[in-house]
């Protein structure tokens, strides 16, 4: 097995197991992940939020815990990584407002590295301007805007718990997609 660096892109009420579970899963296969959040430091953290599906038209979100952040955003080189994850939760909606975020996921986009991003994750890749003919599942409500930025939205095709493979990107529609996610991306990561 190679051992990969992988960069995650998170920020405050990320989505608590979207961040912590792939974290956890990367690190146990011996992959070195950095996560980084704008205007963020090592040793500083982010806010999560559980988002949970208990029969309300939409996710409920509770209090999650507090993430740690383990490189310096400002100062990182998206050239020293092999592969990107972004999890979901609100994080994403003022993520994808920045504009060295953008360059990043370009970046990873432009070299055809593996891109991983579950969820609300999704939004930053359409702001990326990275999904033009590319196929992508995420939420269903982010499905207007994967489908505004030229993507075409893979519906979940059995619940909330699959995973969806075009080329570099690998994307899923929330967490109780992690086993079908994680494992199509370490495949990719081989």
């Amino acid at each position: 097995m190679t051992t990969r660096r992988i960069l995650m892109i998170v920020g405050d009420f990320v989505e608590d197991y979207e961040a912590m579970v792939p974290l956890q899963i990367l690190q146990c296969w011996g992959h070195q992940v950095d996560t980084v959040c704008p205007n963020k430091r090592a040793g500083d953290y982010v806010l999560t939020a559980i988002h949970d599906f208990d029969g309300a038209q939409t996710y409920s979100e509770k209090p999650g815990h507090r993430f740690g952040i383990s490189a310096d955003f400002a100062t990182l080189d998206p050239a020293a990584y092999q592969a990107l994850v972004l999890p979901g939760g609100r994080a994403p909606e003022y993520l994808r407002l920045d504009p060295r975020v953008l360059e990043i996921v370009r970046h990873f986009a432009d070299q055809q590295l593996p891109i991983a991003a579950i969820c609300h994750g999704p939004q930053i890749l359409a702001a990326a301007g990275v999904l033009r003919g590319r196929a992508c599942s995420c939420y269903p409500a982010v499905a207007p805007e994967v489908t505004l930025s030229g993507g075409t939205y893979v519906s979940p095709s059995s619940g909330m718990d699959s995973a969806h493979v075009d080329g570099n990107l690998c994307t899923a529609p929330a967490w109780p997609a992690h086993p079908a996610w994680m494992r199509a991306f370490l495949k990719m990561l081989e």
